[in-house]
């Protein structure tokens, strides 16, 4: 009790307050604008912050988080592209609303369930932190190969219905994710002489490449798109009584996934976000309007993704591995303030703990006000004809993929992936398993082979966590298809006596 209050009471300061000012604004504005990332605005906030004292430099780049996770709705409802890798899941129903007049809406019911699923990974932080630093003792290769193994089965959920064309393109993602240095040896791997490619494929540039510029060159191909739309009509602002009640157990189950798949390593908001969109789905009433304008759908998403900061950085408190990209790049940051994450962490600072959550909490509290207020402004780009919308956007996508490594070369790969996600997107298959074996394939592989060179698949087998985790993930790939043919045996059956009773 001592810590919490000492961790919440260093925030009341004018310093701390205008840091967390700052830090929304810059946030809100890294997330509504196309291409930018907010592991890029981290990045590049951190160099400016090394010289303030820690808490108020966390206080600046956990803003910037936060406030992105709340800017990059607006760009995915209105103009079909994600702020940030986090909105992916967003673009889904939030831009078919947008179409169908119910923009407002969107907007608001986005922000809400932004805020909910960031309160209850904060809440989750704050509860969870010390027993999971206690746990993570217990944690070795093995235990982290099956933790990544039952993310991976994901891979599966997010293909939409298209099992075989989602695993080929998951399967896509784990080779993209074995170009580069080898996990052990640190032998180069794929990169036939290319030295760009030595520390493997940019992961920014392949997430704005595959949903950003695709995109784009959807458009540009179909030349639809600028007659189509018209997402200048914002309708109504508030959602009614019936839509708060079908969006309560979508934010639910969000909130939930985003949390769990937050504490992954290595995961982030986007996985979270596709994840809770397809659970939110098969949980549905309505799963046909999913993909078609579902504030289900959208809420289940958005949700997530605010939900996966909490999880994100309990593991980086917690392990002291980054829960994802924008995590690692805060690690950086402590360590060169002198702040080692992980177990020790929360014996010789636990108050710091209690401070981040403190942070985290104002900046939601914040960034939910200045997302009601509609953001208006922003809509204005929808004024401009497409083709220079498309300029505006391809802009923000190559400034945002070049600013990260000031490279071109990741640049030319973004665009290389613009031209694979419009294939993928002509010929069916989905984006979201490549992201996935991308981004949970080399932890994998990692800690297997460690696996390995400790004492063999034994290593695994004799673990109960790790055991636990696999049958987990057996679980979580049986239970629905079980479910689903007994809902269809249960429906041939009721057919079946109907069809009795009219005859008789």
């Amino acid at each position: 009790m001592n810590a919490l209050l000492d961790g919440f009471g260093a925030l009341f300061t004018l310093q701390i307050a205008l840091c967390i000012l700052v830090g929304a604004a810059v946030g809100m504005l890294v997330g509504a604008f196309p291409g930018i990332s907010a592991t890029m605005a981290v990045a590049l906030a951190s160099a400016f912050t090394l010289t303030m004292e820690p808490l108020p430099g966390l206080a600046v780049l956990l803003t910037i988080l936060v406030a992105a996770q709340f800017g990059d709705r607006v760009p995915a409802i209105l103009i079909n592209t994600p702020g940030t890798p986090a909105s992916i899941a967003t673009t889904f129903d939030g831009y078919a609303l947008a179409r169908q007049g119910k923009a407002g809406i969107a907007l608001t019911s986005s922000a809400y369930a932004s805020a909910i699923g960031g309160f209850v990974g904060i809440a989750v932080l704050m509860a969870a932190a010390i027993p999971l630093s206690e746990l993570a003792l217990e944690f070795g290769s093995p235990e982290m190969f099956a933790l990544v193994v039952f993310g991976l089965t994901m891979m599966i959920e997010v293909s939409g219905g298209k099992i075989v064309k989602g695993l080929i393109a998951g399967l896509f993602g784990l080779a993209l994710g074995t170009i580069g240095r080898d996990p052990l040896d640190g032998s180069d791997r794929f990169t036939f002489g290319v030295p760009e490619l030595v520390e493997g494929i940019p992961f920014i540039a392949v997430i704005i490449g595959l949903f950003g510029i695709t995109e784009v060159f959807s458009q540009i191909v179909e030349r639809t798109h600028s007659h189509e739309r018209a997402v200048t009509s914002f309708g109504r602002w508030w959602p009614n009584k019936a839509e708060n009640k079908a969006m309560v157990k979508p934010v639910v189950i969000g909130s939930a996934v985003g949390t769990v798949v937050g504490i992954l390593p290595a995961a982030g908001g986007d996985i979270g976000g596709i994840v809770a969109w397809d659970q939110a789905r098969r949980f549905s009433k309505e799963p046909e309007l999913f993909g078609k304008g579902s504030l289900e759908g959208l809420t289940a998403a958005d949700s997530s993704s605010n939900a996966g900061v909490g999880g994100s950085v309990l593991t980086t408190l917690a392990l002291g591995v980054p829960g994802d990209s924008v995590m690692a790049v805060m690690l950086g940051s402590m360590i060169i303030w002198g702040i080692q994450p992980g177990p020790s962490l929360f014996s010789q600072h636990p108050d710091l703990v209690y401070s981040i959550s403190g942070i985290m909490i104002f900046a939601t509290v914040l960034t939910l006000g200045i997302s009601l207020l509609r953001m208006r402004g922003v809509a204005k780009l929808l004024d401009l004809p497409s083709k220079y919308l498309w300029v505006v956007v391809v802009t923000f996508c190559i400034v945002g993929t070049y600013a990260v490594n000031n490279s071109v070369f990741d640049v030319g790969m973004m665009v290389l992936f613009g031209i694979i996600g419009l294939l993928f997107r002509r010929f069916g298959f989905p984006a979201g398993p490549v992201v996935l074996g991308l981004i949970l394939g080399p932890l994998a592989e990692r800690n297997f082979r460690r696996s390995m060179e400790l004492g063999g698949l034994e290593t695994i087998y004799t673990s109960p966590i790790a055991m636990f985790l696999i049958i987990g993930a057996v679980l979580a790939l049986a239970v629905p298809r079980i479910r689903t043919r007994l809902k269809a045996r249960r429906g041939k059956g009721d057919r079946a006596a109907v069809d009795s009773g009219v005859n008789a």
